[in-house]
């Protein structure tokens, strides 16, 4: 089994692959305070309730956008699962080419979601990941990472309103039964979920038309993903475990060479 880690600003998810199937997935929120021995034990626990022991992982693979993060959890694959893992950066082998101006600022998750992209769906495609940033990505037919925007996620731009603002209150998001609000709370998850859907469509429609090509394939992943995909025309598919197949795409691709990663030590 491997076990895929995508370490992001709000949650770090974990995908188990058995094969090419993914068999289970949980979740931590992302804690820069927390030590190695507490990510093992909750990782630990986590595998065990789903009946996956110690020796059943056989690799790991990691991409993060919470540099952070990296030593307590780097450090508790290797204390409490014997576990070097890969870390999705510069060295590691992808299969795309980033061709924008400097490839080294592209972030790992960006190009996680580049690989699943095009590796699943063929090229060219564009992948919106809506995460605490959404962001969107083209890989043309070549395999080529050639554009890319990042824009606030709806959460953020939540989290914005109600922080910034002295009456408003914190809110469930929720598409609202309609756009004609008639009191606070739905007057704002009317702007923000259907702010969300027309930020999308103009950014996928104004892509693809600078690519010059209006029939390229639109994937779609990420916590509200599915939210936004139900209401925008402009997304084809919505895959809500892009991320995690990227990651394991990446370690099929690079399990033939000794993971570079450095023993870290609390």
């Amino acid at each position: 089994m491997i076990l895929v880690v995508d370490v992001g600003n709000t949650n770090i998810t974990f995908g188990v692959f058995k094969g090419k199937d993914l068999v289970c997935s949980f979740r931590l929120m992302t804690k820069t305070e927390h030590t190695s021995d507490e990510y093992g034990i909750s990782e630990m626990a986590m595998l065990e309730a789903q009946g996956i022991k110690k020796k059943d992982i056989e690799g790991i693979i990691i991409a993060s956008v919470v540099p952070q993060v990296m030593h307590s959890l780097v450090s508790s694959f290797i204390k409490y699962l014997d576990k070097k893992p890969y870390v999705v950066g510069p060295g590691i082998k992808t299969g795309i080419s980033i061709t924008t101006e400097n490839p080294r600022e592209i972030g790992p998750d960006l190009i996680v979601d580049a690989v699943a992209g095009y590796e699943l769906y063929g090229g060219p495609v564009l992948v919106i990941d809506f995460g605490t940033a959404t962001t969107y990505e083209i890989v043309n037919a070549k395999g080529e990472f050639c554009a890319g925007v990042v824009s606030p996620g709806i959460r953020l731009s939540a989290k914005a309103l109600w922080e910034g603002t002295a009456k408003l209150p914190e809110i469930e998001i929720r598409k609202p039964k309609s756009i004609l609000a008639q009191e606070t709370v739905s007057s704002m998850q009317a702007g923000l979920v259907y702010g969300q859907i027309g930020q999308t469509n103009y950014i996928v429609d104004q892509m693809k038309k600078e690519f010059g090509d209006k029939n390229m394939k639109v994937v779609a992943t990420g916590g509200l993903g599915r939210l936004i995909s139900e209401e925008s025309d402009r997304i084809d598919i919505y895959d809500p475990n892009l991320t995690l197949k990227g990651l394991f795409l990446l370690y099929e691709k690079n399990k033939r060479s000794k993971p570079k990663t450095d023993k870290f030590e609390d």
